[in-house]
């Protein structure tokens, strides 16, 4: 049996912006604990958004994200000795969760020049998933498909 779930923990907003969601990035970017560095890639990656699209770059920030969360994904229920993939709506702190994860792993994947910094490549993803093309798209799209490919087994939903 189960025990009791954990509560979610509350996130603080971050202290320049007073944003919640760049405080999820900020935290998601850390490395070894070190939020004060990631806090300088975001905050330099935002004015670099703000430069090249001529808005507020939070706003345009949170446009972006809300293109890459999910609506849908696959989940594996096993039934009867078979294992299927059953498509499943996503709660509403799971998909910015994913969103975030997915700019942020697309942003660190990106071409290895010296010259870059992880400012420079999170704009550039953030720029590109605001015009829905790039790579966290791309991987939003691909959950889509398989979700709409196993639509036959919805009915195995719990």
């Amino acid at each position: 049996m189960r025990s009791k779930k954990t509560p979610a923990k509350k996130i603080q907003f971050d202290p320049i912006f007073g944003n919640q969601l760049v405080a999820k990035i900020i935290n998601g970017c850390m490395l070894e604990g070190k939020k004060s560095v990631a806090a300088k890639q975001i905050y330099r990656a935002i004015e670099i958004i703000a430069e090249q699209s001529g808005k507020d770059g939070v706003v345009f920030l949170t446009e972006a994200i809300e293109n890459v969360k999910p609506t849908i994904e696959v989940r594996s229920r096993r039934v009867g000795g078979a294992s299927y993939q059953v498509p499943t709506p996503i709660r509403p702190e799971r998909r910015d969760s994913l969103a975030v994860r997915w700019v942020l792993n697309a942003a660190k994947a990106r071409s290895n020049n010296p010259t870059r910094t992880l400012a420079d490549k999170f704009a550039a993803e953030i720029i590109e998933a605001h015009e829905n093309t790039g790579a966290a798209i791309k991987k939003k799209l691909d959950v889509h498909k398989m979700a709409e490919a196993n639509k036959a087994f919805a009915h195995f939903r719990w």
